[in-house]
């Protein structure tokens, strides 16, 4: 049997009790007339219960955001470091940062453990379709004639912060120029960001 709604429970229930009042004034007939006001009264109550109870339902629980807070983190902390001087083999700001150095720190700060080089970042991660970047995600290239040599993290608006050898320092640089699409191998996503999908439109961040 299907379950009954809030008014018809209430209308079952009018019933109910007016028919055994009914019963109870055919007993009487001094309260025939008090009766007929008391039914009347009934019903106004009991409409007016269940309209508060109707009001009173808790509301659901508001929905997640579908922004990923660690993107957006990344990314900050990410373009907080820029000006730092390159220094390979470095990973620290105090000291300085290559490429890889600064993809595994900045990560590293939100419990994200990277490997150190950025040929092994892109052996151990997920390959990735360039339509589908989202900001957060790595960006390689072969900078050197060895696969998979420089490593940065994609900003949104075809930008990508990373550690330059040439400017001496963290930069943000566009991917769509001559030299990045030549140099271009690939895209990676570090695998806390798989189940996020929301792409972050940061460009105001962008100088």
């Amino acid at each position: 049997m299907a379950a009954l709604t809030p008014l018809q429970a209430g209308r079952t229930g009018y019933r109910f009790c007016r028919a055994a009042l009914i019963d109870l004034a055919s007993l009487n007939p001094m309260i025939r007339y008090p009766f007929k006001r008391f039914t009347h009264g009934l019903w106004l109550a009991v409409m007016l219960a269940l309209l508060d109870g109707c009001a009173s339902q808790p509301k659901p629980p508001p929905r997640p955001a579908a922004r990923s807070s660690i993107n957006l983190a990344v990314v900050r902390d990410a373009l907080s470091m820029k000006g730092i001087p390159y220094r390979w083999g470095e990973e620290t700001p105090e000291r300085g940062f290559d490429c890889s150095g600064l993809v595994q720190y900045v990560y590293g700060k939100h419990g994200v453990m990277l490997p150190r080089t950025a040929y092994d970042m892109a052996m151990a991660l997920p390959s990735l379709n360039k339509s589908f970047r989202q900001p957060g995600d790595l960006v390689f290239f072969n900078t050197t004639g060895k696969p998979f040599s420089h490593v940065g993290i994609y900003i949104g608006n075809n930008h990508f912060v990373h550690a330059s050898s040439a400017k001496g320092m963290v930069t943000v640089s566009p991917l769509d120029t001559p030299y990045w699409t030549g140099h271009f191998l690939g895209m990676r996503r570090p695998l806390h960001m798989a189940e996020h999908a929301e792409t972050l439109k940061i460009g105001r961040w962008i100088p």
